[in-house]
C-alpha cells in the first residue's frame, strides 16, 4: 500500500509547481492576542466552539505524527511505536496531526480492528493527557478498486435524506463530470468532486467513523482541488462540515471538531465568513543559495501564506483580522537535482520539506526549529510551526523521518525532541 502513496507524491509534485510582516497586536471581537504570543495553558473547549486563546494554545503545540494510530498488520505498521508515544508526551504535544488517514487503502474501513485499535490507542493516550487532540486527514484522492468495496451504511443515506440502498460507494459518481483531475494519482485514482452527493456521503462516512475512534480534528488536504466546482460559495463542503459538526455533538468526545485545509489563498472564506477553523500550508522555504542546504522563511515568497491569511468570522463566532494557521514540513516528492538550489521552485535544495530537513545536520535541524518558531513569533504571531514528529520522507535519509531522541528503541531518531520540548517550555 505504501507504493500507492509514493505514486501520489510523484503525481502531486507538479501541482505544487524578503520582506517581513509587522506584528499584529490584537484581534477583533474580544479574542485578544498579544504581539509576542505565550501559551496560557488553557485547553478547554466544548459545545461546538473553541476560543481564539484555546485554539492558539493547541496550534502552538502542534506536531505532525503521520499514521500514529495505525495498528500492526495494517498499512503504516512502522508508525505509532511506544517510543513515539513517549516522545509526544515528553515534548507536551497537544495537537497530533494526521494521526490516521487512508490514501489508496480505503478498504481499511472494512476492517473493524483498524479503527477499534486506533480508539484503544487514543484512549490510552488520553489517560495520560486528556487534553490532546488527534487529527485525521480526509484527502483529495479516491481509488476505484478500493472505494467500490465499501458498503454505504443506512445512517449515511439517512443523513442525506435518502432511502437506504444495498450498495457500495460509486467511484464514478464521485468524479468530476468534466473529467477534471481524472486519473490524477494513477489509473482509476482521481480527485473527487465535492459538489457531487456521492463525494459528500463518502467524506461524511469517513468523518463519523473517525470520530467514533476518538478523532476531534480533520485536515481536508488541498481544498481547492476537491472544491474546484464550488464556484467560490463552498456550499457543498460547508454542507458536509455542518453535518459532521452536528454528528460531533454525540460522536466527538467534547462535542466539538475542527477543520483545516491547505489553501493557496490564505484561507477559505465566503465573504466575511471563514469556513475553516484554521488554515494550514507548507513552510515554503527560500534557499540561501551561498550556504548549502540552508533556507529561510520569507513573507511574499512564492505562494507563502505568512502574513496573508484571511480576515473574517470563524466557525466559533469570533472575528479576526488574520486567521490562525500552521506551517508544516510538507512531503510531495523530490526532484532530479537534489542538493541544488532553485529559488523559483517550491522545493528546498531539490527536496520536499521533510526530506530536506532530514538531510540537514542534526545541529542545523535544531537550529532551524528555533529559528522558524521565533520568526513567526516576531513577524506573524497568527502562525505556528507544526513540528515534524513522524512523517514519510521519500527523498530523506530514511523512508520515515522521526524527530525522537535516538536510542535503542528508536535507532533512526533525529535528536530534535529535546529542542522542541525546550522551545515549548519557554
Amino acid at each position: 500500500m505504501r507504493f500507492r502513496y509514493l505514486v501520489y507524491l510523484l503525481a502531486v509534485f507538479p501541482l505544487l509547481c524578503c520582506s517581513e510582516g509587522g506584528k499584529e497586536g490584537g484581534e477583533e471581537g474580544g479574542d485578544t492576542k498579544p504581539s509576542w504570543y505565550v501559551n496560557t495553558g488553557n485547553y478547554s473547549f466544548s459545545g461546538g466552539k473553541i476560543s481564539r486563546e484555546v485554539l492558539d494554545n493547541y496550534l502552538s503545540r502542534a506536531v505532525t505524527e503521520a499514521e500514529y494510530l495505525c495498528s500492526p498488520g495494517n498499512y503504516g505498521a512502522a508508525y505509532g511505536t511506544d517510543d513515539d508515544t513517549r516522545m509526544l508526551l515528553n515534548i507536551g504535544a497537544k495537537f497530533i496531526g494526521r494521526s490516521i488517514y487512508v490514501w489508496g487503502n480505503e478498504t481499511l474501513f472494512n476492517h473493524d480492528a483498524w479503527l477499534s485499535n486506533a480508539k484503544k490507542k487514543v484512549d490510552a493516550y488520553h489517560a495520560k493527557d486528556p487534553d490532546a487532540i488527534f487529527q485525521a486527514a480526509m484527502f483529495e484522492a479516491i481509488y476505484k478498486s478500493q472505494i467500490e468495496q465499501i458498503k454505504v451504511p443506512d445512517w449515511v443515506f439517512k443523513a442525506f435524506g435518502l432511502t437506504p440502498e444495498d450498495r457500495s460507494f460509486n467511484y464514478y459518481q464521485m468524479c468530476f463530470e468534466d473529467g477534471s483531475f481524472k486519473d490524477q494519482w494513477g489509473f482509476e485514482a482521481s480527485v473527487p468532486d465535492m459538489t457531487r452527493q456521492e463525494t459528500q456521503m463518502w467524506f461524511y462516512f469517513m468523518g463519523v467513523k473517525y470520530m467514533e475512534a476518538g478523532i476531534e480534528a480533520f485536515h481536508l488536504g488541498q481544498i481547492d482541488l476537491i472544491c474546484k466546482g464550488e464556484k467560490g460559495n463552498y456550499s457543498s463542503i460547508r454542507k458536509v462540515m455542518d453535518l459532521l459538526r452536528e454528528a460531533a455533538k454525540t460522536k466527538a468526545r467534547r462535542g466539538t471538531i475542527l477543520f483545516d485545509a491547505h489553501s493557496t489563498t490564505g484561507g477559505t472564506a465566503v465573504g466575511s465568513e471563514l469556513i475553516l477553523d484554521f488554515t494550514s500550508f507548507p513552510l515554503r522555504l527560500r534557499e540561501i543559495t551561498n550556504e548549502p542546504m540552508k533556507a529561510i522563511l520569507r513573507a511574499g515568497y512564492l505562494d507563502s501564506i505568512i502574513g496573508r491569511t484571511n480576515s473574517g468570522t470563524t466557525p466559533s463566532g469570533w472575528k479576526c483580522s488574520h486567521q490562525p494557521y500552521i506551517l508544516e514540513f510538507d512531503n510531495f516528492g523530490t526532484t532530479d537535482h537534489p542538493g541544488k538550489p532553485d529559488v523559483n521552485s517550491h522545493t528546498v535544495w531539490g527536496y520536499d520539506e521533510i526530506s530536506w530537513i532530514s538531510q540537514c545536520s542534526e545541529d542545523y535541524q535544531n537550529e532551524f526549529f528555533e529559528y522558524a518558531v521565533d520568526f513567526l513569533y516576531k513577524n506573524d504571531p497568527n502562525g505556528f510551526i507544526q513540528m515534524p514528529g513522524l512523517r514519510l520522507s521519500v527523498g530523506g535519509t530514511e523512508n520515515i523521518y522521526r524527530v525522537n531522541t535516538r536510542s535503542n528503541a528508536c535507532p533512526d531518531g533525529h535528536n530534535g525532541e529535546e529542542t522542541i520540548k525546550r522551545l515549548w517550555s519557554r
